[in-house]
């Protein structure tokens, strides 16, 4: 993204829009920053935080409905798709539902950027995608597939579309963080698995990939950031030591170890630094240097899991964090 431009954020007054929105503006000091919601509740108490700040705009608006998001999306440079529907339960009890936004709701967004000329839209995914088994990471693996083959086509448009993904985000909405918070005040913590690991990403972290994928990006490009694991009994340890623990069984739709990246995936994936970059075999853009950018090809094996992950977070750095959030991870 470059400074002074437009953006249009989709489900912005989640806990990624509630991140994303105060950095953004600190770095990039963009001219307007649109808020593009269904929550009126949530729009309603962001604005009050934002009303002395001309650059944030609000917009109620649902991804479902294609005419208002073409108008949402008026003179907007770049557009960050966060909307969702991501509670598991909630997905498969609501399948309908969880269609309609996850996967028809994405291809409004990408026929809307298409049609309006955006120069760039990063989609946001989750670990759930990756060899899914239920319904939440099913549509978000046909929501990926989409914007990775919007790139292919755009006919006369210019708009770029790429994706990032990531695991568990430490004290967003729904996480086991804040459940287990929650659950303190009852006495006891559930846990499902006492073998169950998660990956660990703040929401700063979620943030500085979506800016790095927009830096980046040549268009269909799945970006992964590298990111430590825990064990949820560590977690729950870490936050109460001394309560009790009840072991409840996985719940339908979960899985007892995340992944990120799937052994389908290894030919045609590559690291960096700090992220892999999963390239689509469409177009043989997995082959394409200008895409790849120096990064090596990583072997024939290669599974990015959080059982099987090198880093680790350990309990005292995850103590730090939670001593230095914990307020805003209640109120979350």
């Amino acid at each position: 993204m470059k400074i002074k431009s437009n953006i249009l954020i989709t489900g912005g007054t989640g806990s990624f829009g509630s991140k994303f929105i105060p950095l953004t503006l600190e770095k990039y000091n963009p001219k307007r920053l649109v808020v593009f919601s269904r929550d009126e509740i949530k729009q309603w108490n962001m604005q009050k935080i934002y009303q002395n700040d001309p650059r944030v705009r609000f917009f109620i608006g649902d991804v479902r409905d294609k005419d208002r998001l073409m108008r949402a999306l008026d003179g907007i440079d770049y557009v960050i798709h966060a909307a969702a529907t991501k509670i598991v339960p909630t997905a498969e009890y609501n399948p309908f539902e969880c269609v309609k936004t996850n996967v028809l709701g994405a291809m409004n967004v990408i026929d809307a950027c298409l049609d309006k000329n955006i120069k760039k839209c990063v989609a946001l995914s989750t670990d759930k995608a990756s060899n899914p088994i239920n319904l939440y990471g099913a549509t978000k693996l046909a929501s990926d597939k989409m914007f990775v083959a919007g790139n292919s086509y755009s006919g006369s448009s210019k708009c770029k579309f790429s994706v990032v993904r990531y695991g568990n985000v430490m004290g967003s909405r729904g996480s086991v963080i804040p459940f287990f918070l929650h659950k303190e005040k009852e006495g006891y913590f559930p846990i499902t698995d006492l073998r169950m690991t998660r990956f660990m990403i703040s929401l700063e972290q979620g943030v500085e990939l979506v800016w790095k994928a927009f830096d980046d990006m040549e268009g269909g490009e799945i970006y992964v950031k590298k990111i430590p694991s825990m064990k949820v009994i560590d977690i729950a340890k870490c936050i109460n030591p001394k309560i009790d623990f009840k072991i409840i069984g996985i719940r339908p739709g979960e899985k007892l170890h995340e992944q990120m990246i799937g052994l389908e995936d290894a030919p045609n994936t590559y690291e960096y630094i700090d992220y892999y970059k999963i390239f689509p075999v469409i177009q043989n853009w997995f082959k394409d240097p200008v895409k790849i950018k120096g990064g090596k090809k990583v072997s024939e094996d290669f599974i990015y899991t959080s059982d099987t992950n090198t880093d680790w977070l350990n309990n005292r750095d995850f103590k730090k964090w939670l001593s230095e959030n914990r307020k805003s991870v209640e109120i979350i």
